[in-house]
């Protein structure tokens, strides 16, 4: 086959390979995006959908369509806890439906600040909705059953050599940077010679090892259920503990269970798989097992580094999760997000390479956090035992499984109802951005404390005509304005045109909320709704260094500066 040139490379279309080319692909980079499997995921795999990825799918403009797929919208997301499903229910932790996220995300953004509620859908139904809107940019070229079997890189390019699986044909392509999404068993990081670090596996009664999931059909589950319909089911018994998540709220789940030492997913068959499905029911009905898979849980792995030169590596290429609060899947979007507008920016001309050594810079200090995150929340679970009690009948029965239940319960609330671990990530230190000596809002999971401090999301607003802050955020570069400031937005206006910058000047001078949350009368957002500088005035030549700083780049030939030397630090 002709050789081919293209300005990415893009190994893996998963949600992290999928998400890097919607960011490219909109901002008219060409990409050619390879994947060896046949499509995107089939099986349900992850299923929760946190808040900040749906705010990036709501800037994509497809935040909606999503919410519509999965369960229906009336279906309760709860999370419940039991001896069998048709035996005791010990707890429950409530969550509203989908049709309810805009209801409650505004009633209560004193706690989320958000724009978006996490939504509860499997990967494999996400993966398809960025599919179908990437092969409608026309500077993505996507080619399934083909493999990334070599690369190579200079100072100037990449040159890789695809495989098409079909015909066995292979193919030359020079790119300017590859963007390795190709998973936890990463060829790329591999042949690079990058190597994880972090803890394996620990001992746990679940969570802990060798795990496996099973899909099943079985509408008659809720014939027996010992409760209300919920979105996860647990079971908490002495033969085997096991988890079910709805995958439509019709009768189709995915039984996820531990293996125990010595079994196999080789012994594991379908006759076998319904047994462990019909014991976590603790009674007999009707179920047909659909596929199976097998997988490790209790990992939190980091890569030593996210970069090589001309190749970035996002996703699980370069952390491993355990699947506990759910962030494995949402960490790699966030990571594409960070790689994509940045790796657009240098290829147009917008900001000098050295832009790049920010993304590891700031991604891989966030999948440290979250991976210890979810360990914590791995052995919370993983590590409980209730009382030997907790499924028999009587005094000591009814005790045990109220003991289990009120611990459960704070699990779940610690576990579900995240906005800080979903939000709270920072890049404090990060080359991208101009940092002022406000103090660090506080990182805990469970609550968030919005802070326009520079190197974290922006914090967002319902404004006064309903509308959300971040719909008002242009796609590239926002100057926000709360006060009058003698000529600073034309200061930024003039910087951003004579660098080749799209910059939204966004007036809320008459937003008390949003004023309030950003402290000073200027902020600049960048493309990836992080704030990369607030003050309370700069003048044209300050506002070109802001600029020049964040994206790595000199002034425009001509210009002069005010500043001399040194870090900028915003007026506090």
């Amino acid at each position: 086959m002709p050789s081919a040139t293209f300005d990415v490379v893009i190994a893996g279309a998963g949600p992290c390979g999928l998400m890097a080319a919607h960011e490219l692909g909109r901002r008219g980079i060409s990409v050619l995006l390879v994947d060896e499997d046949d499509t995107v995921a089939t099986a349900p795999q992850a299923n929760a959908t946190q808040a900040r990825t749906m705010e990036h799918y709501r800037r994509l403009g497809f935040a909606s369509e999503i919410r519509a797929l999965g369960m229906p919208s009336d279906h309760p997301t709860d999370i419940a806890y039991f001896t069998t499903y048709s035996g005791h229910e010990l707890g429950r932790y409530k969550m509203p439906a989908s049709q309810d996220a805009d209801r409650i995300a505004r009633e209560q953004a004193h706690i989320w600040n958000a724009a978006e509620l996490p939504h509860r859908i499997p990967q494999s139904l996400v993966e398809h909705v960025l599919l179908d809107h990437a092969r409608k940019l026309p500077s993505l070229d996507i080619r399934f059953k083909t493999r990334l079997t070599d690369f190579s890189q200079t100072a100037d390019q990449v040159s890789c050599t695809i495989s098409d699986l079909a015909s066995g044909q292979s193919q030359e392509i020079s790119a300017s940077y590859l963007f390795a999404a190709d998973g936890a068993q990463s060829g790329v990081r591999r042949a690079l010679g990058i190597r994880y670090a972090g803890g394996e596996p620990a001992e746990r009664d679940f969570m802990g090892g060798q795990m496996l999931s099973i899909y099943i059909e079985a509408p008659a589950f809720y014939d027996v259920l010992a409760g209300e319909r919920a979105w996860m089911y647990w079971t908490f018994t002495h033969q085997r503990r096991a988890l079910l998540a709805t995958v439509d709220g019709k009768g189709s789940f995915a039984l996820q269970t531990q293996l125990r030492p010595g079994e196999t997913l080789e012994d594991i068959t379908e006759e076998v798989a319904r047994r462990l499905f019909l014991q976590a029911v603790g009674c007999d009905i009707p179920c047909q097992v659909k596929g199976m898979a097998q997988w490790v849980a209790g990992r939190a792995l980091v890569a030593g580094r996210f970069r090589d030169g001309r190749i970035l590596l996002g996703g699980d290429a370069v952390h491993i999760f355990t699947p506990t609060g759910g962030m494995g899947y949402n960490t790699a979007v966030e990571d594409a997000v960070n790689a994509g507008w940045k790796l657009a920016a240098v290829i147009k001309g917008e900001a000098g390479e050295a832009l790049l050594e920010s993304y590891e810079a700031e991604r891989r200090p966030v999948a440290l956090r979250n991976t210890e995150f979810a360990i914590r929340f791995a052995d919370s679970v993983g590590l409980y035992r209730p009382s030997p009690a907790i499924e028999d009948e009587g005094e000591a029965g009814d005790a045990a499984r109220a003991r289990a239940g009120a611990y459960l319960a704070r699990h779940a609330s610690n576990e579900f109802h995240i906005p800080g671990f979903t939000f709270g990530a920072r890049y404090d230190g990060s080359p991208a951005i101009v940092a002022d000596n406000a103090p660090v809002p506080p990182d805990a999971p469970s609550v968030y404390v919005p802070s326009a401090k520079p190197g974290g999301r922006a914090p967002h607003a319902w404004l006064s005509d309903g509308a959300s802050l971040f719909d008002r955020f242009g796609f590239e570069w926002t100057l926000l304005c709360f006060g009058e400031g003698g000529g600073v937005d034309d200061a930024f206006s003039t910087a951003a045109h004579r660098m080749g910058l799209i910059l939204k000047i966004l007036d809320l001078r008459n937003e008390p909320v949003a004023k309030d949350l950003y402290e000073m009368r200027f902020a600049l957002i960048r493309p990836d709704q992080i704030v990369a500088w607030r003050g309370n005035g700069a003048s044209a030549s300050e506002a070109q260094d802001i600029f020049s700083q964040i994206l790595s780049r000199d002034a425009p030939a001509g210009e002069t500066s005010e500043q001399s030397g040194g870090s900028l630090q915003a007026e506090q």
